[in-house]
């Protein structure tokens, strides 16, 4: 035991007599390479800086990790945005959405002074340094100094790339520190003349285009191969702020920023004064495009339709550059465009009413031929047509009847017109007063306000919605007491479509704007009529017959009026809101249907006006020319001979947009109410010709008119 507690004793002097020994020979070595003065002075900052070095590298390289993440994507040499071309139904360009590119011409067919110019001022040691150019980047700081605001940038076109193909324009040091990275990684990924070629190809050139290519065919109408010394220098001066020198919004600065481009090919080497002097003294001139007027609203729409087909389309995923054939019909949306503006532009002042929305389709199909989303859309990009919840007002009771025809209901079933009272809640009509009992049919006709609300009371108000649902109505109907009357919030597209079902017997067709998809080979990725699931019944066909008949009544006797087309059977409804909010036309024929809406996007009130003023006329403006020149479908449940006279639809539509009936004295009206009374007691036989329900209850107005 003692020798052993000796032998440990023993070893643990030991090793610490050699530690000692090494650790004072050591600092015997190291006071060989003492700095003293000035040497340790630069020992010291080396130590730190070397320190503080790695770990600044440390921190970069962390930012610069979730950068690197988009280099896994196998695709990334590919455009995430959508460069799309649509056309009309009949193939004729109508617009672009998306981003504008083109990337198909190989990097050698593009002239070579197209690439000098990008080069003299992007980055003249592009084929020199190895991504980031510290040369470069050191004079542009200097300048900056010197001129103490930033008058150079330092980035090279391969930090360009990098910033175009993975990531954003926000200026932040994050952004700068993986920007640098990518822009090594690009490096070692590409060749010098690939990393050129993307960046011509991606470059954002003002306009909605991206690259060179796009660019030429935008600014000037011109394949890239042909540009004009003057026309790539002006290209070129898009690189550093295309929004600001973009030709088609300020030539002037486009033309000044275009001759400091021939200033840098000179300096640079690239070019002789005598070679750039044509191009200056003949700058380059951009097609002129302030009176190209696209149907804007519409194309949004459609923009939004293929975003959502990418979803479930891989095809669409894979290639991003694509042309879609739409539904539109160009004459008619110019029609409607026309009808809107020329109604806003006349009746605006008059009547307090700022906006309104159109939308056109055909009812087999849902195919939507115009849509008019506001009065301007260089204003305002806020499409009224697809985006606005408003107040539909009495067009919403061709739900409530509809309902009504399906669970036992007719057209001729009486129900009474007389005050009633839910919950404390009294609904009163339009004129203050009441007819007794009427008919469903006239009750619609005139748009009474009672009768739709007993008849909520009866059916149950979900049943209501639920068909609603079923024609198309896509946003939210509250269930409450006022139901009935409209206080529930649609869309212009919505009740277009909805209102559609009536036209095809109780089928019903979802709305939509794409044809035909084609992808940048050419080839057809997506075919509407292929791919669409056929129409479906979601109303008895015996009631959509009995509604048509209705509505039909309504445009020839009824409240709608002023939407009457001269031999074309036209049905609808009106709608107006309360305070004058809202006022709807929503009609059809066996051809169209359409949906037309005017109001304040704020919500304030208009001056009176109602759904058979002005909605109808603009209805039947857009129709009228709609029904031009071809063949009339008749509309299910309605004699095909019935059309208006065309007598009557000269007088109607010749009428003032604001004439109001004069009021009679209260002793009057009691004396043509009792007349009225009388009247309905008396059987009145139809005449020859005339259908016998014509006068189905005697009234007041009736009377007077």
């Amino acid at each position: 035991m003692l020798s052993a507690d000796a032998w440990v004793d023993t070893a643990i002097w030991r090793f610490f007599t050699a530690l000692r020994r090494g650790l004072e020979g050591y600092s015997a070595f190291l006071r060989k390479f003492r700095a003293r003065g000035f040497g340790r002075l630069g020992a010291e900052l080396g130590s730190d800086a070397l320190t503080f070095g790695l770990g600044g590298l440390v921190v970069m390289l962390t930012f610069a990790l979730p950068a690197f993440e988009e280099t896994a994507r196998s695709d990334w040499k590919t455009t995430e945005d959508f460069s799309v071309t649509f056309l009309d139904r009949f193939g004729n360009e109508i617009g672009h959405r998306g981003i504008i590119l083109n990337d198909t011409v190989p990097l050698e067919d593009l002239p070579d002074h197209m690439i000098k110019a990008a080069l003299a001022t992007e980055d003249r040691r592009f084929f020199h340094h190895f991504g980031i150019d510290v040369i470069g980047t050191f004079r542009a700081m200097v300048e900056n100094v010197r001129a103490r605001s930033v008058v150079q940038g330092g980035s090279s076109l391969t930090q360009q790339l990098a910033k175009n193909l993975f990531l954003s324009n926000e200026r932040t040091l994050e952004r700068k520190i993986k920007e640098a990275f990518l822009a090594l990684w690009l490096e070692a990924n590409l060749t010098k003349r690939e990393i050129l070629k993307l960046y011509l190809d991606r470059a954002y050139m003002g306009g909605g285009t991206f690259g060179v290519a796009a660019a030429s065919k935008f600014y000037f109408n011109k394949n890239v191969r042909d540009l004009s010394l003057a026309e790539a220098a002006m290209l070129a001066g898009l690189f550093k702020a295309p929004t600001k020198y973009a030709p088609h919004v300020n030539l002037p600065a486009a033309r000044a920023r275009a001759n400091e481009v021939l200033t840098n090919m000179v300096q640079a080497g690239f070019m002789t004064e005598g070679q750039v002097i044509g191009a200056r003294r003949n700058p380059a001139v951009a097609v002129d495009r302030s009176q190209e007027r696209a149907p804007d609203h519409f194309l949004d729409y459609a923009f939004d339709q293929l975003k959502e087909l990418a979803r479930t389309k891989p095809a669409l995923a894979k290639d991003r550059i694509v042309t879609v054939r739409t539904t539109l019909d160009p004459g008619l949306q110019r029609q409607a465009e026309r009808a809107v503006l020329s109604t806003l532009r006349e009746y605006s002042e008059r009547y307090g009413v700022e906006e309104g929305a159109v939308v056109v389709l055909v009812p087999d199909s849902g195919a939507v031929r115009a849509m008019v989303g506001g009065k301007n859309y260089g204003a305002s990009q806020f499409n009224r047509a697809v985006d606005a919840l408003r107040q539909p007002g009495s067009s919403f009771k061709p739900f409530v009847y509809i309902t009504a025809f399906q669970n036992g209901y007719e057209p001729k079933s009486v129900v009474p017109d007389a005050p009633i009272n839910i919950g404390g809640w009294s609904p009163r009509n339009y004129g203050r007063s009441y007819r007794g009992a009427v008919t469903l049919k006239t009750a619609l006709t005139k748009s009474i306000n009672t009768v739709p609300v007993r008849l909520a009371q009866s059916l149950g108000r979900d049943k209501i919605v639920e068909n609603a649902y079923k024609m198309g109505i896509t946003s939210e109907l509250k269930i409450t007491r006022a139901l009935p009357l409209g206080v529930a919030e649609v869309r212009v597209l919505d009740m277009a479509a909805a209102y559609s079902t009536f036209a095809t017997g109780g089928k019903r067709s979802k709305a939509f704007a794409i044809q035909e998809v084609k992808n940048s080979s050419g080839d057809i990725i997506y075919e509407h009529a292929r791919e669409a699931a056929p129409p479906e019944r979601v109303l008895q066909e015996k009631a959509a017959m009995e509604m048509n008949d209705v509505l039909v009544n309504v445009v020839e006797r009824g409240t709608g009026r002023r939407a009457q087309i001269e031999g074309v059977v036209a049905a609808g409804k009106t709608g107006t809101t309360q305070a004058y909010r809202d006022a709807w036309f929503v009609g059809y024929t066996g051809n169209y249907a359409a949906a037309v809406w005017y109001g304040n996007d704020d919500f304030s009130r208009t001056n009176r006006m109602t759904g058979g003023s002005l909605p109808a006329m603009t209805w039947q403006s857009i129709m009228e020319y709609a029904h031009q020149g071809i063949e009339l479908k008749t509309l299910p449940g309605v004699e095909a001979e019935t059309k208006p006279d065309a007598a009557a639809v000269a007088k109607v539509n010749a009428d003032s947009a604001g004439s109001r009936p004069r009021l009679l004295r209260e002793q009057s009206m009691a004396v043509l109410k009792q007349i009225g009374e009388k009247l309905s007691e008396i059987s009145v036989p139809a005449l020859p010709g005339q259908r016998a329900e014509a006068f189905p209850d005697a009234n007041v107005e009736t009377v007077t008119r």
